[in-house]
């Protein structure tokens, strides 16, 4: 099995910030406002949305000694679902033509309503999810949930920001595989 040390050791030397982002988001103590779980479940769901099956399996074998299998299915649910949708409504979003945001998406999203996770957990892995898709409508939409659950900002940045160094590790990991 791989262990974050390995997985950092992976990291080339010219992102060296990177690795020492990795080890540092991935802690409670990087990642103010989340807990292990919590941390866990959007690194998986940004590993997964980062499209790099290889580091997507090695985040999803760390996350394993975490997560219980309700928490795995959620963290990937959350991908699966926002991978459609932040296609969906950022394309809503960015066209001129205002007449289909009021148009029935006409998508079927019932994990959104029961997905086996705590509600805010899965609001807070999906906003990650959209941040790293670059979807600006959804990640408004999870942010007003998140508020209205009680999540404090501090822990919202903290799961954008696992995200954000997830997607740049899996991207320099995917240039360094094909080298």
């Amino acid at each position: 099995m791989t262990t974050l040390d390995q997985l950092r050791d992976a990291i080339p030397e010219y992102a060296k910030d990177l690795k020492l982002n990795l080890g540092s988001v991935l802690a409670p103590t990087g990642a103010p406002g989340l807990n292990d779980r919590q941390i866990w479940m959007v690194a998986l769901a940004t590993a997964i949305a980062s499209r790099n099956v290889a580091f997507a399996h090695r985040i999803e074998a760390l996350a394993g000694a975490v997560l219980d299998p309700a928490a795995l299915t959620g963290a990937k649910s959350a991908a699966a679902i926002m991978g459609m949708n932040n296609i969906y409504y950022r394309f809503t979003h960015l066209v001129e033509d205002a007449d289909y945001r009021t148009m029935p998406a006409r998508l079927r999203m019932n994990v959104i309503g029961n997905p086996g996770i705590d509600k805010a957990d899965f609001e807070l892995i999906s906003l990650a999810v959209s941040a790293v898709n670059g979807c600006g409508m959804c990640m408004n939409s999870h942010d007003a949930v998140l508020k209205k659950h009680g999540v404090t900002r501090e822990a919202i940045q903290s799961a954008v920001r696992i995200g954000s160094v997830i997607q740049a590790v899996a991207g320099v990991l995917a240039y360094e595989a094909a080298a």
